[in-house]
């Protein structure tokens, strides 16, 4: 039996395709188990190929690989889009009573399994329940026990009523008993389960999380794939925690409605993806000017314009680094992982107010969307710590006004930061424009005060080199002469890749980088090695050209944008081949 099991479903977008996935995994976590989900789906509300793959295993599972074991289609599309990744012994389940399937042609070498699943959930019910009557068949191919997947089924369906409950519960047994009775056949499949409890969340799930977790007490967004889990997730949630959500009209409304909150003193943050980030640009210019702290998530997509709102790139990060008229001080923070999306959301709110600076946090769409399981402590609340940086109050505030008594929010300071004062201190009333301004806020065109204040801006980032830990993670053979550079989502797919590299005798070190700017100096570790990679998920490579400028040395680049993450599998592949073309 494989180490690792792989179940998929597919069919047309409006088919349920994502909610049957998320149960089936949820009934795996629920059974202690680790999983780790991928999803492709179309850019449509119907119609269209989509899909949800499930990898579950007793060990953790960090990437989805070229494998399935069991694949529930229900279209003929859905054979043909996965035929490369089935293979001897794979398991197709399909309702042969339908129209579209009766003719389906299950490829050789592979176990077919006709199921009536429309029938079947008829006779539970209601004919909407046939994906949960595949799950059920699943069960009984993978030796799952059904009463995890009832687990499953109440959570989802729980608040619909016991009777709804009762009815999927009934529909899922059809199926497994279905299969039980009319093939016999002695499947290699047996799914082990243990008593740990698992988290499952996403990356945007997990970026809701670390903001509550922050004490972020206010979001503005405007619906946008695939960043529009973040905005859900707060809804109902931040509420609990003296916190609000507003749904803005447009993308422009959101960032200036969230600067007007963190102006307010209130720790505030919104998210969206590439297109909205294009219409945040000029907004995010004011917030640095301003030296108003706020956190902007890009969960990034396929591009340009529109492109493929649906699937995976890593193309904004020239935007994130360099967007916007004119010189303007940014932090960019990358998560590599789904729980690191918790984690750096916490970090973005503490150095947004620690330095008076707005904060990209730069997710993707494969973070976004990716269920994975993590242990409870991976998110242990005792540990997070809020800095809300050079607050002034009452006491202190004298320190900061000049001869005349007034405030002086954009003071010159040594380390670049001025001091801050919430609406409401005494003494602190004063004001901030996007005009360039003196120390008390009002506008001037003296160049002398004009130099100073972009010189005071810039030395922000200065300070934070020197005072935070931008280190990246590192992966691998610590003295392989092979060096592997990636950034993002990446990082499970590479560190899976590097056991399946070691395996055919090639030895690789890796460094992971969630700091995107300001980042490590990664000169010292590329000056010695003999190889250098980077990967990434765009056509340009364009954090390859960053490297490249930092460490003035030349990398070779595996670039992948066709929509679709990188495989742990595919991904030792193209790593191989390079080094085996450059050493050439």
């Amino acid at each position: 039996m494989p180490a690792d099991f792989n179940w998929a479903i597919g069919g047309e977008a409006g088919d349920g395709i994502d909610s049957t996935g998320k149960i089936f995994a949820q009934a795996l976590s629920r059974a202690g188990r680790h999983v780790f989900t991928s999803k492709d789906f179309a850019s449509r509300i119907r119609g269209g190929y989509t899909a949800y793959k499930v990898r579950t295993a007793v060990d953790p599972v960090q990437s989805v690989v070229d494998r399935l074991d069991v694949l529930i289609a229900l279209t003929p599309r859905t054979v043909e889009e996965n035929l490369e990744e089935l293979h001897e012994g794979s398991v197709i389940i399909y309702d042969g009573e339908r129209t579209t399937m009766e003719n389906i042609e299950i490829p050789d070498g592979m176990i077919g399994l006709d199921v009536p699943l429309k029938r079947l959930a008829e006779e539970a019910g209601g004919a909407i329940m046939r994906n949960v009557v595949a799950l059920g068949a699943a069960c009984e191919v993978a030796d799952f026990p059904i009463e995890n997947l009832d687990s499953a089924l109440e959570k989802r369906f729980g608040s619909k009523g016991q009777s709804l409950v009762d009815n999927n519960k009934e529909a899922a047994r059809n199926g497994r008993e279905y299969v039980a009775e009319e093939y016999d056949h002695d499947f290699e499949y047996d799914l082990e389960t243990t008593d740990s409890d698992y988290v499952l969340l996403n990356g945007d799930e997990a970026i809701g999380m670390g903001a509550i977790a922050a004490g972020c007490k206010f979001y503005a967004g405007y619906p946008i794939t695939p960043a529009t889990n973040v905005m859900e997730y707060l809804i109902g949630r931040i509420e609990n925690f003296g916190g609000h959500v507003v749904q803005a009209e447009d993308e422009l409304s959101a960032i200036n409605i969230a600067l007007g909150a963190a102006r307010a003193g209130a720790r505030s943050m919104t998210a969206t993806s590439g297109p909205g980030i294009d219409l945040m640009t000029e907004t995010f210019g004011l917030v640095a000017t301003s030296e108003t702290p706020l956190v902007i998530v890009d969960v990034m997509r396929s591009g340009p314009s529109t492109g493929m709102p649906t699937k995976q790139e890593q193309g904004d990060l020239n935007m994130m680094l360099y967007g916007g008229h004119g010189e303007i001080p940014r932090f960019v923070l990358g998560p590599t992982t789904i729980s690191e999306c918790f984690w750096k959301t916490v970090e973005a709110f503490n150095l947004a107010e620690k330095y008076q600076t707005p904060v990209y946090v730069a997710a993707d769409l494969s973070l976004a969307v990716t269920e994975q399981t993590f242990p409870p402590e991976a998110f242990d609340m005792d540990a997070v710590e809020i800095e809300r940086g050079k607050v002034v109050d009452e006491e202190t505030i004298g320190e900061w006004q000049n001869e005349k008594g007034q405030f002086k929010p954009h003071a010159i300071t040594d380390d670049g930061v001025s001091p801050r004062a919430f609406p409401g201190t005494a003494e602190g009333a004063h004001m901030s424009t996007g005009l360039e301004h003196d120390e008390l806020g009002r506008r001037t065109e003296d160049t002398e005060m004009r130099v100073e204040q972009v010189d005071k801006r810039t030395r922000k980032v200065e300070t934070a080199r020197t005072e935070e830990d931008w280190s990246p993670r590192e992966f691998g053979d610590a003295d392989s002469e092979n060096l592997v550079i990636s950034w993002g989502s990446n990082e499970g797919a590479m560190v899976e890749a590097i056991d399946l590299l070691e395996e055919e005798g090639v030895d690789v070190r890796f460094l992971s980088v969630p700091y995107l700017f300001p980042r490590p100096d990664l000169e010292a570790e590329i000056e010695p090695a003999e190889n250098v990679v980077v990967v990434e998920c765009n056509a340009t490579g364009q954090f390859a050209d960053v490297v490249e400028h930092d460490a003035l040395a030349r990398v070779d680049r595996v670039n992948k944008y066709d929509g679709v993450r990188f495989k742990a599998d595919e991904l030792a592949g193209e790593i191989k081949s390079t080094l085996q073309e450059v050493s050439q």
